[in-house]
């Protein structure tokens, strides 16, 4: 670590440790976000003096299927086990810490779906600093669809540990990406428009100062904490959903799983080893990624209903059409669907912005 690496660090550390003995109240909130704003700036300067070693960091592997997954956790917590279960893959295992040295893919095929799980080294204390292999996790974890967080029944602190290494490397898991519009113009303050419950106006004006925002028409559609305003400016975060699962679940009585779940809320208990709830799991995979599944069918003939177009919520006739062939959003007449996402089976649809539903039947006409 170069010496300005080592300046940064104890940048850092000064304003957490004092934003950590600053009691929150209205007369010190905006120094309270403002202390926030700068070590947002702090980390992002190490992040920046990081990404050309991170793009050499990263694991070789391949994305395939139709969305990927990655299982974190700290060492020994049973991701390989898990992997094994879901997808059949062979991970080693044993009851030690640090059996997995590099990524292992594993394919979990669920309800006509194909996932990519990968098995990534554990994550320990201060991987978004650059420990163990620290960035290599973080670099799988930043491109996945989906982060599953397994914590040991035993440890199930070391979530809070997990969840902090992941934000510290931009990683938003479970959060919406915030409504901020911000157009810089050369002269004439900052006019800012929008709700304010979480902070005043003038710390949202003071947080933009210090991220280098002086003359801007802003609007926040949302209602934001500094944080998410931060989050906002800075435009570089990834929004993925997570599942928070507590693995070993079998060495837990009632009592113990009820505090866990006071404690960390996971979504799910599970016991890899034993096989147990795996079939649940596997469901909440599913869900999560949301996934929309379109049939297709050409004009008199029969959907084919054993392979369909996977796509994410939300997605339109446009990304259908994309899908099929690239020339159809030029050539697009109307779509037929039968399905949740119209009124009666076969309706005529004539807009590429159309919302497709899971199990939608579409026939798209063209010129």
């Amino acid at each position: 670590m170069g010496i300005n690496d080592a300046k940064l660090n104890e940048r850092i550390a000064e304003l957490e440790n004092e934003l950590k003995t600053t009691k929150y109240n209205k007369r010190t909130q905006r120094a309270v976000g403002l202390l926030k704003a700068k070590i947002a700036n702090l980390r992002e300067e190490k992040h920046k003096k990081a990404s050309t070693k991170l793009a050499f960091d990263s694991f070789a592997v391949r994305k395939t299927g139709d969305a990927t997954a990655v299982l974190v956790g700290f060492p020994s917590a049973g991701k390989s086990t898990l992997l094994n279960r879901l997808t059949g893959a062979k991970s080693a295992v044993a009851a030690y810490a640090f059996t997995t040295l590099d990524v292992i893919p594993g394919v979990l095929q669920y309800k006509k779906t194909s996932i990519q799980i990968l098995d990534v080294p554990g994550l320990i204390e201060g991987a978004s600093e650059g420990k163990g292999r620290g960035r290599e996790v973080i670099a799988a974890a930043s491109s996945a669809d989906l982060i599953i967080v397994l914590v040991d029944a035993l440890h199930p602190e070391q979530v809070n540990v997990m969840k902090k290494e992941l934000y510290n490397a931009r990683i938003r898991m479970n959060l919406r990406k915030p409504e901020v519009k911000i157009a810089k113009k050369p002269s004439g303050g900052i006019n800012l428009t929008g709700t304010f419950t979480n902070m005043t106006k003038d710390m949202a004006v003071a947080l933009l100062r210090e991220l280098k925002i002086s003359n801007a028409d802003v609007i926040i559609r949302d209602d934001l904490s500094p944080e998410e305003l931060i989050d906002a400016v800075e435009g570089n975060r990834k929004y993925v959903p997570g599942i928070i699962a507590v693995n070993k679940s079998d060495l837990l009585d009632a009592a113990a799983k009820e505090r866990i779940n006071d404690m960390i809320h996971p979504d799910i208990f599970i016991s890899a080893e034993h096989d147990a709830c795996v079939d649940e799991m596997k469901e909440l995979i599913f869900t999560r990624l949301g996934f929309v599944r379109v049939y297709c069918k050409e004009a008199g003939k029969e959907a084919d209903m054993n392979e369909p177009m996977v796509l994410r919520k939300g997605a339109t006739i446009k990304e259908v059409c994309e899908k099929l062939h690239r020339e159809f959003v030029k050539r697009f007449r109307f779509a037929r669907i039968w399905g949740k996402s119209v009124k009666f089976g076969g309706q005529k649809v004539l807009k590429l912005e159309h919302k497709v539903a899971d199990e939608d039947i579409v026939e798209v006409h063209v010129s």
